[in-house]
């Protein structure tokens, strides 16, 4: 079974990896994996306050992803897992991959205007070496019919 691994934030881009890699899920028998990734924060002297921050960022990104995969069940039927990490996102991303040999390929969505975002512009350069799997990257220009079209 292929597994299709997108990584969840606010943004447009991981809108359109996620069409994609649902449509490419449901032609291929294959499978969501959707990771959203909790920024490692500053240090702050009072821990107390730190812990709050950190706990509600934690729980932003559990409700993003969580309303994504209800999203992408009740549109293709493909059932997503869930993953919620926290720390410096390309190193999340790379030991998420590590963590599951299962991941047929990493699915990310390029800005429609300007750079093409940090994710995109790592995994396609210097970190295209150390992936275990294929690199999708989905312009973020497309429309949503153009994006059926090609998954």
């Amino acid at each position: 079974m292929r597994v299709y691994l997108v990584i969840m934030d606010e943004t447009d881009e991981a809108s359109v990896a996620l069409r994609f890699a649902s449509r490419r899920a449901v032609r291929t028998g294959g499978q969501v994996h959707l990771l959203a990734i909790v920024p490692q924060q500053e240090f702050i002297a009072f821990g107390g306050l730190q812990a709050t921050i950190e706990e509600e960022a934690r729980t932003r990104a559990e409700v993003l992803v969580t309303s994504a995969a209800g999203s992408l069940a009740s549109e293709s039927g493909v059932m997503p897992v869930i993953a919620v990490s926290q720390g410096e996102t390309i190193k999340v991303v790379t030991d998420y991959i590590a963590q599951h040999p299962e991941v047929s390929a990493l699915v990310l969505g390029s800005a429609a205007n300007g750079a093409p975002g940090p994710l995109v512009t790592y995994f396609s350069n210097v970190g295209v070496g150390v992936l275990p799997c294929p690199l999708y990257i989905v312009p973020g220009g497309l429309s949503e019919e153009a994006i059926d079209r090609l998954s």
